[in-house]
């Protein structure tokens, strides 16, 4: 089965301008094939290469690394040992970069915590009109620091 460009598109969640892009910059993992009209056709394993590409540009790969993952999957199987110490060590950026978010996360989920505790005790029951009414919110509030 074969794929135009608009249905790996919407595919993949890439615009057609990407996938151009991603073709002409040497960042896919295979040379797309055309048909005899000149048009792109994509195969389903085409299709799975430019997810792969796209989560790892999601996953903050740089370009150059890309293409360089791409180089060495076109290269064949000879390369596999290469490819496998490429994605080990961006791996190891990504679970860095997940540490952070939870760590963000964390700070806010502390925060809303904050929040929702001095809420409770500032703030009375809201009224028929689903407004909150100020019980006695001062400048001294703790909301009032971030």
């Amino acid at each position: 089965m074969s794929f135009t460009i608009a249905e790996v598109a919407e595919r993949t969640g890439l615009s057609q301008h990407t996938l151009r892009y991603y073709e002409r910059d040497g960042l896919l993992p295979r040379e797309v094939g055309r048909a005899s009209s000149g048009r792109r056709t994509y195969s389903e394993q085409d299709v799975n290469g430019i997810l792969m590409i796209a989560r790892l540009r999601a996953t903050g790969m740089p370009i150059a690394e890309v293409r360089r993952y791409a180089q060495l999957v076109r290269d064949g199987d000879a390369s596999v040992p290469a490819r496998l110490s490429l994605l080990l060590e961006h791996r190891e950026h990504v679970l860095a970069q997940l540490r952070q978010v939870q760590e963000n996360l964390a700070a806010i989920e502390a925060k809303i915590g904050i929040y929702r505790a001095t809420t409770e005790e500032t703030f009375a029951c809201p009224s028929r009109s689903g407004a909150l009414t100020p019980s006695a919110a001062g400048s001294s509030s703790p909301l009032s620091k971030g």
